[in-house]
């Protein structure tokens, strides 16, 4: 018995729920899970199934495209995504997903950490995971992404980076190669205060709620399309160092649950933001 997760997004249009069911029903296979969801305004469907059966992952795809030819479709098999850590020199997210991968809580395999210091070597080969300075002193921004890049290439085809805390804002061309693959997140509900020290900035500002979002990133600074946001209440009493410890604990789950949303096939990317099932 085969597992399948299926993706279709496409415009809305009478019938569809009934003509992926159809070929499931006509193809023997059992619906698991489905869910379903149609953004009026922009007249989009987007539907996800687990189903079960005996047919081929193409021949299950070429059925589905052959009963909807205008939609986007994609039949995947349910397996470890490969996923690359980047960081910095702030431990507190890269050891969280660190140890819920050693847990086993996240289907994924995470192939190295990359950062641009060796400050958080012994943390990572703790967990017998390989670990790649990559030193941006005296170098080009084009030429240390350069390196990493080519870094990543040995790595074969590469699931998802998280970018765990790592503090060098991307390039376009780099964003290009792993477009809505690449997972940040970023120590604020957003819209932020940017620049040094957040926390210390908020505090200033007398702020009552702080959080977390979780994003894909693209070319635009924080802009990216949003996966996963929480926060909590915070009072006059909070100084800002007690403040950027309670934020620290919200990066870790909103990171967390965003990069499984992600492994397991649950997101759909458009109009610069998701439906997530």
């Amino acid at each position: 018995m085969r597992k399948y997760r299926v993706l279709i997004d496409s415009k809305d249009e009478k019938g569809l729920v009934y003509k992926i069911s159809k070929v499931f029903f006509e193809n023997d296979m059992n619906i698991e899970k489905n869910d379903e969801y149609v953004d009026k305004e922009n007249n989009k469907f987007f539907n996800r199934s687990e189903v079960t059966g005996h047919i081929e992952a193409d021949e299950l795809e070429k059925k589905l495209k052959e009963a909807l030819p205008k939609a986007n479709i994609k039949v995947i098999v349910p397996k470890k995504k490969k996923v690359v850590l980047m960081a910095t020199k702030e431990s507190h997210v890269l050891g969280d997903i660190l140890i819920r991968h050693y847990d086993g809580e996240l289907p994924i395999e995470i192939v190295a950490v990359v950062s641009n210091y060796d400050f958080l070597r012994p943390l990572v080969e703790k967990f017998k995971i390989d670990y790649f300075h990559v030193s941006h002193a005296d170098m080009q921004r084009s030429e240390h992404e350069e390196k990493i890049l080519s870094l990543l290439e040995m790595f074969g085809p590469i699931d998802y980076i998280v970018l765990a805390k790592y503090m060098r804002i991307l390039t376009p061309d780099f964003v290009q190669k792993y477009e809505n693959r690449i997972i940040n997140i970023h120590h604020s509900f957003l819209p932020a205060f940017i620049g040094a020290n957040p926390y210390k900035q908020a505090y200033d500002r007398g702020v009552k709620i702080i959080g977390a979002t979780a994003h894909f990133v693209n070319n635009n600074l924080d802009e990216g399309p949003i996966i996963d946001q929480d926060v909590i209440r915070v009072d006059h009493t909070y100084s800002w160092q007690e403040m950027r410890k309670a934020g620290r604990d919200i990066e870790k789950t909103v990171l967390a649950r965003a990069l499984r949303l992600a492994v397991e096939d649950r997101i759909f990317v458009y109009a610069n933001k998701t439906v997530i099932f």
